[in-house]
């Protein structure tokens, strides 16, 4: 699940305080068992928190040509070195925190209105990233270990 150096890390986190409203950069977010990122409009429900990956971003970009910040995927957690291609029920060790993967997130409309092909182009192999479900309340700082459950931290 991580590359072959060892455990991937987080790059970036984001919360988003309202529903369509932007994405506020955070050096550290608190994940909340059964609900998600603390503070966030987008609490509960199977899709408590979203994860993209750093590398599958940027190889998009240079497919596009352009390159806007990844606050625009509008996701709560930017990971590399993390494979999230994996499959749907695996757990990920995220800082303290621990997230089952419950599927690959779509992407909607609000891609294309950052840049145009982004929707399309996020479909293909997970890059639009996966959410998941927190299962073990946690803070995730910028620059912790992210890895699957059953690889070293």
């Amino acid at each position: 699940m991580t590359n072959a150096r060892g455990q991937g890390r987080v790059q970036q986190l984001w919360v988003k305080r309202a529903h369509r409203g932007p994405m506020d950069a955070a050096p550290l977010v608190t994940l909340v068992a059964g609900q998600g990122v603390e503070g966030s409009a987008d609490r509960g429900g199977s899709r408590q928190v979203t994860i993209i990956s750093e590398e599958r971003w940027d190889g998009l970009l240079d497919q596009l040509g352009q390159r806007p910040e990844p606050a625009v995927r509008r996701a709560n957690v930017l990971v590399r070195g993390v494979d999230l291609e994996v499959r749907r029920g695996a757990v990920l060790r995220v800082g303290e925190a621990r997230v089952r993967v419950k599927g690959e997130t779509r992407p909607c409309e609000r891609m294309d209105e950052a840049l145009q092909g982004l929707r399309a182009a996020l479909r293909v192999d997970a890059g639009g990233g996966v959410y998941g479900e927190v299962l073990t309340t946690g803070v995730v700082r910028v620059g912790d270990p992210v890895a699957g459950e059953d690889e070293p931290a």
